[in-house]
């Protein structure tokens, strides 16, 4: 059983370290660990479980998680049996790598308030070629130049970031679990990644922890802050409001694709975790289209 916590440091013992992931689908459980980590997702898709928030993610996105701050990318059966491959680079830091009170300069105000931000975890939006640039240079460069490419990432990563910026929880999501308690969750979110389409059974999920079905659901809810079939709910609205800006399906068949059974329930759910309906959501999103396209046709 993998453990919660993620150790990371640099051979050199630089505060920062760069890593390059090429899988056939990402494998890190849900964790967290004592570093920042900066995130590019260059090929994937499927559920970021990112603090106390289910979030789509995908290919050319790129996010930031402060210390402490639980998070797994889980890649949906689909990717897995299409045969893809993950690929994904990540730079872990620690925030005082360039020496302690660096970044309380005023100086470096912009790059000070994106790392304060990353307590609650932030998807960096519209993201530009030099950010994938400077990100695929990283790995491949050691020393000073490896520095000095890092420090250009966060200074255009900080000037983008407003209003480009989306803070994913509205508060602060730090681990305080042991890494005995914690890594028990991990088979538990994994089973409802990859099956939340089908029939889940907290009494199934009970047993991937050796608890019985009364003491998980105990468990669950002391840990997560919710019930099992809140997660369950989240995991699968997560996934309708993918599938309502993505395809011209009707709701109902959206309803039975996420695995729910009941179109009125489906209904309220979506309403409950969105505060919309599922028609008002894809409407939203198809007049915030049709905006962008007119500023840009009039630019």
């Amino acid at each position: 059983m993998k453990v919660i916590f993620e150790h990371q440091s640099h051979p050199s013992g630089l505060g920062f370290l760069a890593k390059e992931y090429i899988q056939t689908y990402f494998t890190s459980p849900f964790h967290f660990h004592d570093l920042y980590e900066l995130i590019w997702i260059k090929k994937s898709y499927g559920k970021l479980y990112a603090g106390k928030k289910i979030v789509n993610f995908n290919g050319g996105e790129v996010y930031l998680f402060g210390p402490g701050f639980g998070h797994c990318f889980y890649n949906e059966k689909s990717f897995i049996e299409s045969g893809e491959t993950a690929h994904a680079i990540a730079i872990f830091f620690k925030d005082d790598f360039l020496g302690s009170g660096f970044f309380d300069n005023t100086e470096y105000v912009q790059v000070k308030e994106l790392l304060n931000k990353a307590a609650y975890g932030v998807q960096i939006k519209q993201v530009d070629d030099e950010v994938y640039a400077l990100f695929s240079k990283i790995p491949r460069e050691k020393g000073m130049n490896e520095l000095i490419l890092f420090l250009q990432l966060l200074n255009h990563l900080s000037q983008l970031a407003s209003p480009p910026l989306e803070v994913m929880n509205e508060t602060q999501s730090v681990m305080k679990l042991t890494n005995k308690d914690s890594a028990r969750l991990e088979p538990v979110l994994k089973y409802v990644i990859e099956n939340f389409k089908g029939d889940l059974d907290s009494k199934k999920a009970a047993e991937l922890i050796y608890l019985n079905e009364a003491a998980f659901c105990r468990y669950f809810k002391r840990r997560m802050e919710q019930t099992f079939s809140q997660f369950v709910n989240h995991v699968r609205i997560t996934h309708a409001t993918s599938l309502l800006l993505t395809e011209e399906w009707d709701v109902l068949r959206i309803c039975y694709e996420c695995g729910f059974k009941n179109l009125s329930y489906f209904n309220r759910q979506f309403r409950e975790i969105t505060g919309q309906s599922p028609k008002e959501y894809r409407r939203a999103f198809q007049g915030s289209n049709e905006s962008l396209i007119m500023d840009n046709q009039a630019d």
